[in-house]
């Protein structure tokens, strides 16, 4: 493990949850903006390093944290939309993404997990592919009949541009196949060598035209251009690696699908290898990387696939990413320099986060002048716990620090050379007043931000707020990004998402204002407002997700839609379960005030006796609305605790109900209908032998039923394995059906 690495695994390794999710707010934030310039508008701000680094960053911390993994993360984000100037492609099948592993650990933890999601032993032979990941632009090349029909660009991962004419003048593609199946879609990376690259920045420099930054963006900047005589022009090439939608299937392992696709004339990477343990995998990987830098080609890393492809088909996908693989990223790098200053931003939850503003260095190939600084314990020189970081080195302005970059735009400090610190240096004194709004900024018993309590009248929380409304995995309103919505709030014409739904009404036509505006004009305008409209049927998960309450994610708001279907029915459990939340917090108070006043006394602690006294008076309809909060999958009491939080404020229920009551919130497709359990509310319990927990719950989903993790009134079906307790207790208290794993197996159509 190189210096860089460890240096950046420690950074991440000092953090604690609550900071891990500032900075995964932030990363999201900046990789957005890097894909929209990359991809849409083919002007990278980013250089191919930074974006790299962006990238290396989210991987690490989500890797550290996989509950906070944010929905609008790079991991939760494929690509970008089409860029208005191609006509658009929808894939037969997604483009994902992949998971990222940023050490030696991270590679064990995925074959550790592949293992114990498909039951096999430590022994149970278990082949992965290791081949380069190539640092291009991903297409898709879709045959029928051995004639290529159209190329597609990644795009969102749903839909692509459709660049065919652009990828037929790549001599590395064929547009005729002999012998392939009647339908296959062909999937890889269009990059470009080194030696071409700096022949093309050669002639450019010449002809008075711009140069590129790095091969990567010269193939997508090549690949991307609506003149197809110019792509013909760029040296570009491709490999193919990968595969969608097929007729028939190409073989039975990942290894002789790729050598299929080089029998029909594609080009396959000859460093790709076969691997039968994570060893192996991570030998090959410091091989690559030895390589590295006579391959001719840009590499950012490793990637590893299972290589038996009904292994892949068990394990299935995420919401962007497979099961079956992951990127082995490449380390970061290192550098020196002084810390001029520390601002605080705060965010759209009101905290606060300090950053580093530093003299210019550069990081890898990138000047870097800011870096997270994350909370005051960090500044101080303590984890969340107390105990020191850094040796207990605290961070002051004119110190001399070292920065690492593990794959963010906005680096992190790594160390401080105390030997260098001035002697006029004051140890930092982080804020207590929000410097926004000046409300008080407190710092609750276990959290590790400080929070401006001043909500909506705080103007940098009312922005982030609504700048997540707008964002692609909530509202997605063409035309209505972060920027416009900066530039709204600045002028008042949007105060609170409500606000966006009146803006026609509340300027007549609206066209006049808008059309004056800097950039806008009559047709842009009228889009807007049509694209608002278009907005007012919304998905019940998008609506749950855009409200920005802490704690509900996509994937919370998700399940929190399946379980509901309808915005009443949430309201109305969330309203009833309000006295059950205070219940719960009291309950959580005094188990730890018996646990101390128990160990002071030298005896034990009655903890039921403290958690039934909290609960004593609570109604049972409150109980019940509780429960049923708490017993859906995924769905936790910190999560029931935020939402009863957010509904019980005035000010932001009043927000709310002003919106909700201008939308039409639509139930989730449901999927199945016709199969034995669609509709049905299903809880699993005690150890399945035959699938595992994660296999069984997907199967139940994608038969139409629900998933809970507790047993309630609401119930319809308990699967119990062997070793189930109190689950099946209540269920049967409840009169609830109970059958075995087999039963179940055979209820599905499995047996």
């Amino acid at each position: 493990m190189s210096k860089q690495t460890d240096a950046a695994k420690e950074g991440v390794q000092q953090l604690d949850a609550a900071a891990a999710k500032v900075r995964l707010a932030e990363l999201a934030k900046a990789l957005g903006a890097a894909n929209a310039a990359y991809y849409q508008d083919d002007a990278p701000d980013l250089s191919d390093a930074e974006y790299d680094a962006l990238k290396r960053e989210n991987a690490a911390l989500e890797a550290r944290f996989p509950d906070l993994k944010r929905p609008d993360s790079p991991t939760e984000q494929v690509g970008a939309a089409p860029s208005a100037g191609f006509s658009k492609i929808t894939h037969s099948q997604r483009m994902l993404s992949l998971s990222n592993a940023f050490d030696a650990s991270d590679v064990q933890d995925f074959v550790g997990g592949i293992r114990r999601y498909l039951g096999l032993g430590d022994n149970a032979p278990l082949p992965f592919t290791a081949e380069p990941k190539i640092d291009g632009l991903s297409l898709s090349l879709r045959y029928e009949n051995g004639t290529l029909v159209h190329a597609a660009t990644r795009g969102d991962g749903t839909t692509g541009e459709n660049v065919t004419s652009n990828a037929r003048t790549i001599s590395d593609i064929p547009t005729t196949l002999s012998g392939a199946p009647e339908i296959l879609e062909v999937r890889g990376e269009v990059y470009m060598s080194h030696a071409d690259f700096a022949a093309l920045n050669a002639r450019q420099e010449d002809a008075g035209d711009k140069t590129f930054a790095n091969p990567r963006n010269a193939a997508a900047g090549s690949l991307r251009q609506l003149d197809p005589a110019i792509t013909k022009s760029r040296p570009l090439r491709f490999f193919a690696y990968a595969w969608g939608e097929v007729s028939v299937p190409l073989a039975e392992t990942q290894t002789d699908a790729l050598a299929r696709l080089e029998a029909l004339g594609f080009q396959i990477n000859d460093r790709t290898k076969t691997c039968d343990s994570g060893e192996e995998m991570l030998a090959h990987y410091a091989r690559i990387e030895e390589e590295r830098a006579d391959l001719g080609y840009d590499i950012d890393g490793v990637v590893y696939k299972v290589d038996d492809l009904s292994y892949q088909r068990r394990l299935g996908m995420r919401s962007t990413t497979p099961r079956w693989a992951i990127a082995h990223k490449f380390p970061a790098e290192l550098a020196w320099t002084s810390l001029e200053g520390i601002d605080i931003q705060v965010g759209r939850t009101g905290a606060l986060s300090p950053v580093a503003r530093l003299k210019p260095v550069t990081v890898g190939g990138v000047v870097v002048s800011n870096a997270t600084l994350h909370n005051e314990d960090y500044i101080a020189g303590r984890d969340a716990n107390g105990a020191p970081i850094r040796n207990g080195k605290d961070i002051r302005i004119g110190d001399t620090v070292q920065i690492y970059r593990a794959g963010d735009v906005i680096p992190k400090v790594a160390d401080v050379d105390l030997s260098k610190r001035p002697a006029t240096a004051e140890p930092y004194a982080f804020p207590t007043a929000c410097p926004q709004c000046e409300s008080q900024a407190i710092r609750e018993e276990g959290d590790a931000v400080r929070r401006c309590t001043g909500g909506l009248i705080c103007p940098a929380q009312a922005v982030e707020k609504l700048k997540h409304f707008v964002s692609r995995a909530a509202f997605d309103i063409e035309g209505l990004g972060a920027k416009q919505v900066e530039a709204f709030h600045t002028d008042g014409w949007i105060k609170e998402p409500a606000d966006i739904f009146t803006l026609r009404e509340r300027f007549g036509q609206g066209l006049q204002q808008l059309k004056n505006r800097e950039g806008w004009g009559e047709k842009s305008a009228e889009n807007l407002f049509q694209a608002i409209e278009e907005k007012r049927e919304i998905a019940l998960a998008r609506l749950i997700f855009a409200l920005g309450i802490r704690h509900v994610g996509e994937v919370a708001a998700a399940d929190l839609a399946r379980h509901y279907t309808s915005w009443d029915a949430l309201a109305e459990t969330v309203d009833k379960a309000a006295p059950a939340a205070t219940a719960h917090r009291a309950a959580e108070e005094a188990i730890v005030a018996e646990r101390a006043k128990a160990a002071d006394e030298g005896r034990r602690a009655n903890l039921s006796a403290a958690r039934d006294a909290a609960w004593a008076d609570t109604q049972p309809e409150a109980k019940a609305a509780w429960d049923d909060l708490i017993g859906i999958d995924g769905i936790g009491a910190t999560v029931a605790v935020s939402l009863v939080t957010t509904f019980q404020q005035a000010t932001e229920r009043a927000s709310i109900d002003r919106l909700v009551a201008m939308l039409t919130p639509t139930a989730p497709e449901t999927r199945a209908t016709d199969s034995p359990v669609a509709g049905m509310t299903v809880v699993f319990t005690g150890s399945l032998e035959k699938m595992t927990r994660a296999e069984a719950k997907a199967r139940a989903e994608s038969l139409g039923a629900k998933v809970s993790g507790s047993v309630s009134a609401k119930t319809d079906l308990l699967v119990a394995g062997p070793g189930a307790g109190s689950k099946a207790t209540k269920a049967a208290e409840l009169g609830i059906e109970t059958i075995d794993e087999d039963g179940w197996l055979a209820l599905v159509g499995d047996g």
